[in-house]
């Protein structure tokens, strides 16, 4: 555990620092220290997060499989073709997202989306 009174700058356990009157190598120093206490207390959190988790299953008779198993996955199906290319019907669109270039191009000719229609 860092304390105040361990950082540069610091004579006292709570104390107050000029950081005004701290040159840029000082600085520099006390951000390290303090980069590297956050990392240590973050990893503490974790490990009093996890152990929170579990006693919270066990309670309630949960294994730790059984809170990372994802269930069934939701399929969507393909969503259904409204539109079907003039000259081969195996391309089809769905109307949905950006168009395909055959369809921009038979609007580009003037021609009615509706024309496509299936």
């Amino acid at each position: 555990m860092l304390y105040a009174s361990e950082l540069s700058g610091c004579q006292k356990k709570d104390c107050q620092m000029d950081f005004q009157a701290m040159d840029y190598v000082e600085l520099l120093k006390l951000k390290e220290q303090l980069d590297a206490e956050i990392k240590h207390r973050e990893s503490e959190e974790k490990l009093k997060a996890r152990k929170q988790i579990l006693d919270l299953a066990k309670t309630y008779g949960l294994e730790l499989s059984d809170l990372l198993s994802k269930g069934g996955a939701a399929v969507r199906k393909p969503a259904e073709a409204k539109y079907r290319h003039p000259d081969d019907a195996n391309v089809t669109w769905s109307g949905r997202g950006r168009k395909p270039h055959w369809v921009e191009k038979w609007l580009a000719e003037g021609k009615s989306l509706e024309d496509l229609a299936i």
